[in-house]
């Protein structure tokens, strides 16, 4: 399956997503938001960023697997983040570029920073489209 990223002439520069993902008609994976949740259901790292998007990190990978799929074949991600501070929400976006999932900020992405999440000390969250092989 070709995936096409392109960042169309005319829109600003990017660090590092793609402002457009093409993919051929075809299935697709929706992941539920990823949470910093491990698999019993506590929150891993609670006050602490770093270790909750890890803990993401973890999760969406698993979710990938268990269709068949990684990283390389993610077309949309939504990054949450509980904080106003643009430097705490450029630390995520670092941490989530550095890491094992790297390869599923490279097309369209948004990073927000939000009041809140779901669970009591979640301090982020992510949302995942895939295209399947």
């Amino acid at each position: 399956m070709t995936i096409t990223r392109t960042n169309p002439k005319g829109l600003h520069p990017t660090p590092g997503y793609h402002h457009v993902t093409v993919v051929p008609a075809g299935r697709m994976a929706y992941l539920a938001g990823q949470c910093p949740l491990d698999s019993d259901g506590s929150l891993v790292g609670p006050g602490d960023l770093g270790n909750q998007v890890d803990q993401v990190v973890r999760n969406t990978l698993i979710a990938l697997a268990a269709v068949g799929t990684g990283p390389e074949q993610v077309v949309r991600t939504v990054i949450y983040v509980v904080s106003d501070q643009r430097a705490v929400l450029g630390e995520v976006w670092q941490r989530l570029q550095d890491g094992p999932l790297a390869a599923a900020f490279t097309t369209a992405s948004t990073l927000l920073g939000v009041a809140q999440l779901g669970f009591p000390g979640q301090l982020v969250e992510l949302d995942v489209t895939a295209a399947l092989p």
